[in-house]
């Protein structure tokens, strides 16, 4: 068993070293990597954060605000024991206007 440890032992230390001597070859074409990335950047990176803000903007716009139908499947909403937080039959983050209880939506006064 301890031949294995210094086996294993030594295999890792030969790993780290070769993954050093890489990561020290790599560094020494640093200025062709940060050009590489900072075009990445501006010409990928950004304009997709900003096509996928047009989206979700857009999508918003023709989003309708009413509740969902209420279907009482019977796999759903199952409550085999009480939440241990306020009345024991909402979920911890729940929203009223979008997730119903197992007997249907809450009635808004």
């Amino acid at each position: 068993m301890a031949a294995f440890g210094r086996l294993s032992q030594a295999l890792l230390r030969s790993g780290v070293a070769a993954q050093t001597r890489q990561l020290s070859a790599a560094a020494a074409h640093g200025e062709q990597g940060v050009k590489t990335w900072k075009l990445l950047t501006f010409l990928v990176a950004l304009p997709g954060v900003g096509v996928c803000m047009l989206n979700m903007f857009l999508k918003t716009q023709h989003h309708s605000h009413d509740q969902p139908e209420f279907v009482p499947y019977p796999h759903l909403r199952i409550r085999s024991k009480r939440f241990p937080w306020g009345d024991g039959n909402k979920t911890l983050f729940h929203n009223s206007h979008v997730n119903p209880l197992p007997d249907g939506y809450e009635s808004h006064e």
